[in-house]
């Protein structure tokens, strides 16, 4: 993997509170990360953003206590679907219908909605509609980042990244374990817990690992888009396998968190995003990171903003994400991450909160498609319309 520091995403450059510097590429960043984490503190601490819009929270905004093992039934009992609920995407709907249904609706998340002012709501979907013709709103439970991305990755593949041709991708796990020690302590949700209790958590994460391995390389192997879609309409019915290959992910974002860590204690070059990540107090190393940010994701948080860059790099994807409260500013459409468009594939993703994701689906043909969209995003037969 490439770790050259390019130019910082521009939620990036807010985040740190300043404009771009044209000399950036060429600036090797802090010696040390002491250094990092006092250079970049003001601008974690300084967001002023409120409890719905957190991206970068520190330890102290973090529940306190050890995170439970997924022991408790209550913990999913309204989160994960029965089986009478089928997908864990619902059917597609019409953009603007949704738009306007949940604008009227009487439910809590109609309420937090309502605080999005209706002309910037609106037009927000307006313009998305402009692009695409439906929406699947995603199960909303705190994996809802996790699966919106990797089922628009399976549904749009037609070849497997470099790093999941890698014979020893089922062994990441083993190392991790014995160089750091990370893995022992890994939670699962209670459908991944086996029965006979004879799997350790290593072993498990291993066979999750190739899963995702199998599944994304028959994803890659379907003859047609619509095979694809019927290949993960089967994969996310929110059982294990479901949830087993969401819990890989995390896995391999942990991956990589380590060694961009490792990349930045020796003084390497990295992503402009790492420094964040390893700048917040509750997230100053991989132990901490998993400990107190990654282990909670689809327990009691999911992925910040931050951490979606992270999942991009991950996955060597760039994630598209039309953040409807942001409609006419610069951050509208933002790239997790954005110095990749031209050559990692790309996937998008719609969000009313930075919190929780649907996906946009049915790209509209002969659609005049803004300049900043990836050419990745315009073949609407390999890329499925970079759904």
């Amino acid at each position: 993997m490439k770790r050259k520091r390019r130019k910082k995403n521009a939620a990036v450059t807010e985040a740190m509170g300043g404009e771009e510097d044209p000399k950036e590429e060429a600036h090797q960043g802090p010696s040390t990360l002491a250094d990092v984490r006092e250079e970049y503190r003001p601008a974690v601490e300084d967001l002023g953003v409120s409890e719905e819009e957190d991206l970068y929270r520190g330890a102290e905004d973090l529940p306190q206590g050890p995170v439970k093992h997924a022991g408790p039934e209550a913990l999913f009992e309204s989160t994960l679907p029965k089986a009478e609920d089928r997908c864990s995407l619902e059917p597609m709907l019409d953009i603007l219908f949704y738009s306007e249904s949940e604008w009227k609706g009487n439910t809590t998340k109609s309420t937090l909605i309502r605080k999005i002012p209706l002309p910037v709501w609106s037009q927000g979907y307006t313009k998305l509609s402009q692009r695409f013709e439906s929406l699947r709103r995603v199960r909303g439970d705190n994996y809802c980042a996790l699966r919106a991305t990797l089922f628009q990755v399976l549904s749009t593949s037609t070849q497997p990244p470099v790093w999941l041709q890698v014979e020893h991708i089922s062994t990441w796990a083993e190392e991790l374990e014995a160089r750091e020690g990370l893995i022992g302590q890994w939670m699962f949700p209670s459908e991944c817990r086996q029965g006979d209790g004879s799997e350790d958590a290593v072993q498990q994460l291993k066979r999750y690992m190739e899963l995702l391995q199998n599944r994304w390389q028959a994803a890659v192997g379907c003859s047609s888009m619509e095979e694809r879609q019927r290949l993960c309409e089967r994969v996310f019915q929110g059982g294990e396998e479901e949830l087993g290959l969401l819990e890989a992910l995390k896995l391999l974002m942990l991956v990589r968190a380590s060694e961009f860590h490792t990349t930045m204690q020796e003084g390497g070059d990295v992503p402009v995003f790492c420094w964040l990540l390893y700048a917040r107090d509750s997230s100053d190393c991989p132990r901490t990171f998993l400990s107190n940010h990654l282990s909670r994701v689809g327990f009691s948080g999911g992925l910040e903003q931050v951490e979606m860059f992270l999942l991009g790099y991950a996955l060597q994807c760039t994630i598209q994400v039309y953040r409807l409260y942001m409609t006419d500013t610069e951050e509208f459409v933002t790239y997790y991450p954005d110095d990749h468009k031209e050559d990692w594939p790309c996937v998008c993703l719609v969000t009313e909160d930075d919190r929780h994701y649907n996906v946009p689906v049915g790209q509209h043909n002969g659609l005049q498609v803004p300049e900043d969209v990836p050419p990745d995003c315009l073949d609407s037969k390999s890329q499925a319309d970079c759904h």
